[in-house]
């Protein structure tokens, strides 16, 4: 009878390791299933298409997994998500994000604050091509174009305003950085910054000063920055976000711009993390 009652105890906890570890499996793939149809309204893990593997490892890591680290908002992780692949050009997945973040709460207005705050990282060329496919979501949708302005500033009022910003992140500017460049131009640069990305593009309304330079750590983490990556940092914190807030907005953005660049602007955030604790 023992002999029994033994056996059974043995397949109960075998059952029970089971469940455990089935459990576990289950809430990733509902927490995959349940961020997926809130973003595209659709079904994730359906085991169709041409490369249905490949797709069930992307949704459940990317949904499942990594939109679950950290504390940020579904909002926060489509527009951070929206400016990574912005940044790296990859329009179709920005096409497709777009929609997903009109879908958590992202206004029009903000989607488009989130493309034209690429512009000082890569360029207006490619600026222009996330805006025109972010357009063609809008027009899908019926959202009438143009978007409600957003511009604060004057020719008269660019350079103060936009002075009155990059002291408050970055006390000194980017002074030694441009000394002894040719033709002592350095000081056009930095006029440049101070005018034109402090000035016309941090100004602007629908996104806070806060939630900009959270995402343009994102597009300098896209693009392994690692100089402004470190200055940013302390911008950010300036700003008001944390620097767990940015380790999560870092996370957020690895299953885009893949490990390695993730790892190394994680690195700069536990390098700079740890100045500012001794």
């Amino acid at each position: 009878m023992r002999k029994v009652i033994a056996t059974i105890a043995l397949v109960l906890a075998g059952s029970l390791s089971t469940m455990a570890q089935t459990t576990d499996d289950m809430d990733r793939i509902e927490v995959c299933k349940q961020n997926y149809h809130a973003l595209f309204g659709g079904e994730a893990l359906t085991g169709q298409g041409t490369d249905p593997e490949m797709m069930d490892i992307l949704q459940k890591f990317i949904f499942g997994e990594v939109f679950r680290t950290g504390d940020l908002s579904l909002k926060q992780r489509e527009m951070i998500t929206c400016i990574t692949l912005a940044t790296m050009q990859t329009l179709p997945q920005l096409k497709a994000h777009a929609g997903a973040a009109l879908n958590v709460g992202v206004t029009p207005e903000e989607l488009r604050e989130v493309m034209y705050l690429t512009a000082p990282f890569i360029g207006f060329p490619k600026m222009l091509n996330a805006v025109a496919t972010v357009n063609e979501v809008f027009k899908e949708r019926g959202i009438s174009l143009p978007l409600e302005k957003q511009g604060t500033v004057t020719e008269e009022t660019r350079h103060k305003t936009g002075k009155t910003i990059q002291d408050k992140l970055y006390p000194g500017g980017i002074a030694s950085v441009m000394e002894g460049i040719p033709g002592d131009m350095g000081k056009d640069v930095e006029q440049f910054l101070t005018d034109y990305f402090f000035g016309e593009i941090y100004s602007r309304g629908a996104l806070d000063l806060k939630t900009r330079e959270l995402l343009g750590y994102c597009a300098l983490a896209t693009l392994e920055a690692e100089n402004q990556l470190h200055s940013h940092y302390q911008g950010n914190i300036h700003a008001g976000n944390s620097p767990k807030t940015l380790a999560a907005a870092v996370i957020q953005c690895l299953p885009y711009i893949g490990f390695p660049a993730a790892i190394k602007a994680l690195q700069i955030i536990k390098q700079e993390y740890a100045k500012s604790e001794k």
